[in-house]
C-alpha cells in the first residue's frame, strides 16, 4: 500500500490537489495516476522513482522506459534523470475515449539490470470542456387547433460530449400561456423533455407559437445551449369538397390510344391550406374496369389506361371521389359510351390435329379439321384462309367456315422430320384484316430403311497369342429410322474354320458393334479368316445388312528354333570323326534348325557359345557349317565338344542350344574312348533298361570296330574321312559334282550332297539321295533309320506328311551313337 495525490490543474487556472491510494499487486508492483483532461504539455503526473524508491538518477542508470498498449498517441513521456512522469501532447477525454465513464490509459515500465516490468494506469478525468447542444437548430412542431389539453408532445433531445456530472442534467422552456415542460430520465440515466398542451390553441386567434428550449449541465462552471420551438397551429377540417356537377358523360372510341383524355372532373372545397386542397381518384370499379381508365390525383382529368373494346363491353359508369386533405370526401358519376368501329381479325381454332403422321401415309389422308371466326359483322364476316407455304399439306373448304387439312404429296420423315404449317386467314372488310397460326405437324417413323455400314468391308489385324477377350475391331451401321426402327444389333453370320465354329474364334457386342477375340490366335495354325457381320434394326418387321470382316493374323516370335540335326534322342549322343589331316576351311559338320515362325522371326544365326578348343573351329552364321579355322594338328585334342546356339531374329529373340560331338582321329581303334564323353555330358543315372542297351550297342559297335579297321590294314596308306550325316569333306577331296551350302539354316531344295564313298578309295563319301521340298521341317522331324531299307540309311521323316524325306545312306557308316 503506498499513498500519493493526484493534481488537477484545468485550463482555467485552478488548481485541485487530491490525495490517492495506489495498491501495488504481485511481484512487480501497478501505479494509478489521475489527470484532468486537456493539461498542458510538460505538467508532472507523479514521480516514478519516488514510487519506485529508486532516486533521481537510478532509472537513468537502469535504463527505464515506458511504452503505451495498443497504438495510440504517446500522451505522456518520462523523464529519466528526474524520474518524473510528464505530459507529452494535448489529452482530450471525448476523442479518446468517448461517451464512456472510465478513460484509463495504460502503459508498461521496463527497466534493465535487472530486468523489471511494472504497469502504470493513467486515469483521465473529465472536466466540464463541452456545452450541450441540439441536433437541429430549430424544432417544428404542427399542433391541431383541436388538440385536448393535457396532451405532450416529445422534444429533440440534447447533447453534451461530456460525461457524469459534467453532462446533460435539466431542461428549462421560455414561459407562455399554452406550454409547460416535463423532464423525464429513460433507463439508461439520460434525460429528455415533453412539451405538455396547458391550454387549448385556436388557429383562428393565433396560427403559430415561438418558444425557447435551454438545456443545462452539472458542471462548474455550469454550461448550457438553446433551441427555438416553432409550433405551427393546424386548422380542423370542417367543409366538403364539392363537384361541379354530380353526373359526366362521354362517349369514346373503341382503340382509343392510351393516354386519350375523357374528361376532367372538378370539386372545391372551402376550407383553407391542406383542408382546401382537393385530391381525386376511381373508386367502386371492378378490376377490370380499373385497368382501362386512370385519373390524375391533382386536376381530374380522367384518360384511356387500357384497351377499349367495343366487343367486350359498349358501356361503363365509373365513380369519382374527391377528398381533402384532412379526409372528407364526395363522389360524382361518370357514364362513359363506346363506340363500335371493325378491329377484329378472322380466329384460327384447330378443331383436331392428327399427329405424328405415319410417313407412309397416301396423298389426300385428312390430319386436321379447322374453323375460322370473325366477331364483326356483315362483310367483315366473308373469310377466306390459305396455305402459302410450299409444303405437302393443303386446305380443303368444308362447311361454313370449316376447312379439311390433307396430305397433298409424299412423306420422308429420313429427310423432314417436323413441319411447320402457317394458315393465313384474312376477311373482306375495309381495310381487310387477316391473321395467322401456325400449326405444328411432326412425322412418325415407318422401318423402310436398313442398316447401312460405314464401310464397304473391314479389315483388321490381330497379333498371335492375344489375350483372349481382347478387341478385335469394331464395325458401324447406320439406320437413319427413328427410336426401335433405328436401334442397331450386330451378330456375327454363323461359319466354321478349319472345321471349327467361328464363335469359338470371335464374338461380337450386339450393342457395340465391337467384335472380340474368343480365343487367342496362332499364326503358325492359321492366318487370316473372313466373317460375315450381319446389323438387323428393331423394326417390325426387322431390316438388315451384311459386312465381311477379315481378321489377319500376324507372326509373333513365340516358337524357338527347332535343331533337326544333330538330332538328340533321349540320353544318346552323336559324334562325328574329323580327319587328323583336316585343313582351315574344310567342312566339317552342319547344323540344321529350322523355326515354325515366319518373316524375319524365322531368321536364323548360329554361334559357338562353348568348344573344347575355342580357336579350332568356327561356325556360319547363317548357314550353320562347321568349317576348321586352322589346320588340325596331332597336338589338338582328340575329343571336341561344341555348343551351338541357333537364335532366330524375332522381338526379342529365342533361341536354343545344341551339342555337337568331333572325334579327331584316323584309327577307329580309338573310338571307345568315345564313351568318355557320354558322361562328360550327362551324368544321371542310368536305369536298367538303359544298361541293357548300351551293352547291345557296345557289342555291336565292337564288331563294327573290327571291320573298320580290317579295312584300314587294307588301305594304310589311304586316309579316309568318316561322316555321319551331313559331314562334308575339305574342298580338295570334294568330287566335281558337289555343291556348296547356302540359305539361313532352313532346308531347302538347293541344298543337294553328292558324294560318294567306295571301299578303298580317298574320295569316298555317302550320297543324299534325295532332296526335299521347300515347305519347313516341323519340329517333330528325327533323324532316324529308314523303315524300308535294312542297311544303315538315315532318314528325315516328316510326322506332318508335308515333307519329302531325307534319306541319308553310307557304304559304311561312322555315325557313332550311344
Amino acid at each position: 500500500m503506498k499513498i500519493g495525490f493526484s493534481v488537477f490543474l484545468f485550463p482555467n487556472g485552478i488548481l485541485w490537489v487530491s490525495f490517492l491510494i495506489t495498491r501495488f499487486c504481485g511481484s512487480h508492483g501497478d501505479f494509478t495516476y489521475s489527470v484532468p483532461e486537456e493539461m498542458e504539455r510538460g505538467a508532472v503526473v507523479g514521480n516514478v522513482a519516488k514510487d519506485l524508491g529508486l532516486d533521481a538518477g537510478g532509472l537513468s542508470l537502469r535504463n527505464a522506459r515506458i511504452d503505451l498498449k495498443g497504438s495510440r498517441k504517446r500522451y505522456c513521456e518520462l523523464n529519466a534523470q528526474s524520474g518524473e512522469l510528464v505530459i507529452a501532447e494535448r489529452i482530450d477525454r471525448e476523442e479518446i475515449c468517448g461517451s464512456k465513464t472510465s478513460c484509463p490509459l495504460k502503459y508498461e515500465l521496463l527497466l534493465e539490470n535487472p530486468l523489471e516490468l511494472h504497469r502504470i494506469t493513467l486515469q483521465i478525468q473529465d472536466i466540464n470542456d463541452n456545452s450541450p447542444h441540439f441536433t437541429n437548430d430549430a424544432i417544428k412542431m404542427l399542433i391541431p387547433e383541436s388538440a385536448d389539453k393535457g396532451a405532450r408532445f416529445p422534444l429533440n433531445v440534447a447533447h453534451d460530449h461530456d460525461v457524469g456530472r459534467n453532462g446533460i442534467q435539466s431542461y428549462s422552456l421560455e414561459k407562455n400561456e399554452h406550454f409547460t415542460l416535463s423532464v423525464q430520465s429513460n433507463s439508461d440515466g439520460m434525460k429528455y423533455s415533453e412539451l405538455v398542451l396547458d391550454k387549448e390553441l385556436d388557429r383562428e386567434q393565433q396560427h403559430d407559437l415561438s418558444l425557447l428550449l435551454t438545456a443545462i449541465d452539472g458542471g462548474t462552471p455550469q454550461r448550457s445551449g438553446s433551441v427555438m420551438i416553432h409550433v405551427t397551429v393546424l386548422d380542423v377540417n370542417d367543409n366538403l369538397p364539392v363537384f361541379s356537377q354530380p353526373i359526366y358523360q362521354v362517349s369514346l372510341p373503341e382503340n382509343s390510344p392510351l393516354g386519350t383524355p375523357l374528361v376532367t372532373v372538378s370539386a372545391s372545397d372551402a376550407d383553407e391550406g391542406a383542408n382546401g386542397r382537393v385530391t381525386y381518384e376511381l373508386s367502386l370499379l371492378a378490376v377490370k374496369v380499373a385497368k382501362l381508365f386512370s385519373i390524375d390525383k391533382v386536376t381530374g382529368v380522367i384518360t384511356v389506361a387500357g384497351p377499349i373494346d367495343f366487343e367486350e363491353e359498349a358501356h361503363y359508369e365509373i365513380r369519382v371521389q374527391a377528398t381533402d386533405g384532412a379526409g372528407l370526401a364526395s363522389t360524382a358519376k361518370v357514364v362513359i359510351d363506346v363506340s363500335d368501329v371493325n378491329d377484329n381479325a378472322p380466329v384460327i381454332y384447330v378443331k383436331s390435329l392428327k399427329t405424328p403422321i405415319p410417313e407412309n401415309a397416301a396423298p389426300g389422308t385428312e390430319v386436321g379439321i379447322i374453323n375460322v371466326q370473325d366477331d364483326d359483322s356483315e362483310g367483315s364476316r366473308q373469310m377466306r384462309c390459305t396455305i402459302q407455304q410450299n409444303v405437302p399439306f393443303k386446305l380443303i373448304p368444308s362447311i361454313e367456315n370449316y376447312y379439311s387439312l390433307v396430305t397433298s404429296g409424299e412423306l420422308d420423315r429420313e429427310q423432314v422430320t417436323e413441319y411447320n404449317v402457317t394458315l393465313i386467314a384474312s376477311d373482306e372488310g375495309s381495310p381487310p384484316l387477316s391473321s395467322s397460326k401456325t400449326i405444328h405437324l411432326s412425322i412418325s417413323d415407318v422401318n423402310d430403311n436398313p442398316p447401312v455400314f460405314e464401310e464397304q468391308s473391314y479389315s483388321a489385324y490381330v497379333s498371335e497369342n492375344n489375350k483372349p477377350g481382347s478387341s478385335v475391331c469394331s464395325v458401324t451401321a447406320r439406320d437413319p429410322d427413328w427410336r426401335q426402327n433405328g436401334t442397331v444389333f450386330y451378330s456375327l453370320l454363323p461359319s466354321e474354320v478349319n472345321g471349327v465354329p467361328l464363335s469359338s474364334y470371335l464374338s461380337i457386342n450386339g450393342d457395340t458393334g465391337v467384335i472380340h477375340a474368343v480365343r487367342a490366335f496362332d499364326y503358325e495354325q492359321f492366318r487370316s479368316l473372313k466373317v460375315q457381320v450381319v446389323a438387323r434394326d428393331n423394326g417390325s418387321p426387322p431390316l438388315s445388312s451384311n459386312v465381311t470382316v477379315s481378321v489377319f493374323t500376324t507372326d509373333v516370335n513365340d516358337n524357338s528354333p527347332q535343331i533337326l540335326y544333330p538330332t538328340p534322342e533321349g540320353n544318346s549322343f552323336m559324334t562325328e570323326m574329323v580327319p587328323k589331316a583336316a585343313l582351315s576351311g574344310s567342312l566339317l559338320s552342319k547344323v540344321i534348325a529350322v523355326d515354325a515362325d515366319s518373316g524375319q522371326n524365322a531368321w536364323l544365326s548360329y554361334q559357338i557359345v562353348k568348344s573344347t578348343d575355342p580357336g579350332l573351329f568356327t561356325i556360319g552364321v547363317h548357314s550353320g557349317e562347321i568349317r576348321a579355322q586352322r589346320d588340325i594338328s596331332e597336338s589338338d585334342s582328340m575329343k571336341q565338344n561344341l555348343v551351338i546356339s541357333v537364335k532366330d531374329n524375332g522381338q526379342p529373340s529365342l533361341s536354343t542350344t545344341c551339342a555337337v560331338y568331333l572325334l579327331i582321329s584316323d584309327n577307329l581303334a580309338e573310338v571307345p574312348e568315345l564313351k568318355d564323353m557320354s558322361y562328360e555330358e550327362n551324368n544321371s543315372k542310368l536305369t536298367s533298361y538303359l544298361i541293357i542297351a548300351l551293352v547291345s550297342v557296345s557289342t555291336f559297335f565292337l564288331t563294327f570296330i573290327i571291320l573298320i579297321i580290317a579295312v584300314r590294314l587294307c588301305h594304310r596308306r589311304k586316309p579316309r574321312l568318316l561322316f555321319d550325316g551331313a559331314v562334308a569333306i575339305p574342298s580338295a577331296y570334294l568330287p566335281p559334282n558337289y555343291a556348296d551350302v547356302d540359305g539361313t539354316g532352313t532346308l531347302r531344295s538347293t541344298y543337294n550332297y553328292d558324294a560318294y564313298m567306295t571301299t578303298g578309295s580317298r574320295t569316298s563319301d555317302f550320297k543324299f539321295v534325295q532332296s526335299y521340298n521347300d515347305n519347313t521341317l516341323s519340329a517333330g522331324n528325327t533323324l532316324q533309320k529308314h523303315p524300308l531299307d535294312n542297311s544303315d540309311c538315315l532318314d528325315f521323316t516328316d510326322t506332318a506328311s508335308k515333307f519329302s524325306t531325307l534319306v541319308i545312306c553310307p557304304l559304311v557308316s561312322t555315325s557313332l551313337r550311344l
